[in-house]
């Protein structure tokens, strides 16, 4: 069976140590950028390989970018092969618990032409709840494969893509963001607190049980349905601080059967570099 949505932790199990599969290790920690690396040689899923957010699932941050700017095909394709990926391989990324920073690499697979790619639903400690292997230390020498990237051009939005979009109503822009920092009222990471004018926010712990785990799919489409207020899914614009998290919203949208939504990629952080962009307050 192909996964390309998320995968339970009952799924998982029998596929451990099959030539098959890759799983990657995406945890991380935005106020320690060190620690989703420590954790991982603590104790990771057995045969996992640790996939960074800053070194590996995103490219050098510009004058001009946001603070995780999307790799250059080549170079997360060649890192990719090296983590045992390949063209036909089944990924499974998880992450501590809510998928967020899996849902990166989820994401970015599909970008890159891979569909057979899926969040552990509850992460690393839904898999050690419920007492899935472990292995600890670096990772043993596994086999390279090759990937060739085949790039979707559709499923993402440059900044001056994306004031071209808000041009036209049937467009929506959706802020994962927490509501205090799109409404403006804190701002933790980036200099200017705020949204960009027009979006509305749906923030991506909202498509979360307690546990960490997705909402039933008839549940997220009712919620999401109720943020769309009717514009068709193909027209939603994904995006969040620096355009990780808008990617969870992303995989609740087609774990919702709502299709075709897109990432504006910089996100905030890429608005804000130019002083001229406009910026809104409030909800």
């Amino acid at each position: 069976m192909d996964f390309k949505t998320t995968v339970d932790v009952a799924s998982l199990k029998p596929l451990l140590g099959s030539p098959g599969i890759a799983i990657l290790d995406c945890r991380f920690d935005l106020a320690a950028p060190e620690a989703g690396r420590q954790a991982y040689l603590r104790e990771h899923i057995r045969g996992a390989r640790y996939a960074d957010l800053n070194r590996d699932l995103s490219g050098p941050v510009t004058a001009s970018s946001g603070r995780h700017p999307l790799p250059a095909p080549d170079l997360i394709a060649a890192r990719l092969g090296e983590l045992g990926v390949g063209d036909a391989t089944q990924v499974i990324a998880y992450d501590e618990a809510n998928g967020a920073f899996a849902a990166r690499a989820w994401w970015l697979l599909r970008w890159l032409g891979q569909p057979k790619v899926a969040v552990l639903d509850g992460g690393f400690r839904a898999w050690v709840a419920a007492g899935g292997a472990l292995d600890t230390g670096e990772p043993r020498d596994g086999a390279a494969r090759s990937f060739t990237p085949r790039i979707d051009p559709e499923a993402v939005l440059s900044t001056a893509e994306l004031i071209e979009a808000l041009k036209n109503p049937r467009h929506l822009l959706v802020d994962a963001r927490a509501a205090e920092r799109f409404s403006g009222a804190v701002e933790p990471l980036d200099p200017v607190a705020g949204h960009v004018p027009g979006a509305v926010n749906q923030p991506f712990a909202a498509n979360s049980s307690a546990d960490g785990r997705f909402l039933p799919p008839d549940e997220l489409a009712r919620r999401w349905r109720e943020r769309l207020a009717g514009a068709e899914p193909g027209n939603v614009i994904a995006m969040c601080g620096s355009g990780v998290t808008a990617c969870h919203n992303l995989l609740a949208l087609e774990l919702a059967g709502l299709h075709g939504a897109k990432l504006y990629a910089g996100s905030w952080s890429e608005w804000i570099r130019d002083p001229k962009r406009p910026v809104a307050r409030g909800q």
